[in-house]
């Protein structure tokens, strides 16, 4: 499987996601929305969220190599979460050692589950 990740001419560049990824494969993964079910402050939940989501795609025989969309859920979003948001990424990327960089999206949303979970990871990842 191959994925490519581009920043299309025209959009602006960011060096924390793609724009777009072109994925070659025929087998699809979906993963359902993965939180942090021990709770902590948000840089913590993104970590475990998506470490969880990295152990999802693991048991599915993928890893973040492999993930074309990325999208993300956070309760009560804020610009000012970012940099919490980001550290959590780095961190996760870090204990995974892999780049998290594909497409993503963000949300701001009212509520998840429960009131403890504060972020969801969902991925789609394409393997051969």
């Amino acid at each position: 499987m191959t994925v490519t990740l581009i920043n299309a001419p025209g959009l602006p560049g960011t060096p924390i996601y793609h724009h777009v990824s072109v994925a070659t494969g025929s087998r699809l993964i979906h993963l359902a929305g993965q939180v942090a079910w021990d709770g902590g402050d948000f840089a913590t939940q993104v970590e475990q969220a998506y470490l969880n989501a990295g152990a999802a795609l693991a048991g599915a025989g993928a890893s973040f190599d492999d993930v074309v969309k990325l999208t993300v859920h956070v309760v009560d979003w804020k610009p000012a979460l970012m940099p919490e948001l980001l550290d959590g990424i780095a961190r996760a990327s870090a204990r995974l050692n892999v780049t998290i960089a594909a497409p993503a999206s963000l949300f701001g949303i009212v509520a998840l589950d429960i009131p403890e979970h504060l972020v969801e990871v969902e991925a789609v990842a394409v393997l051969s």
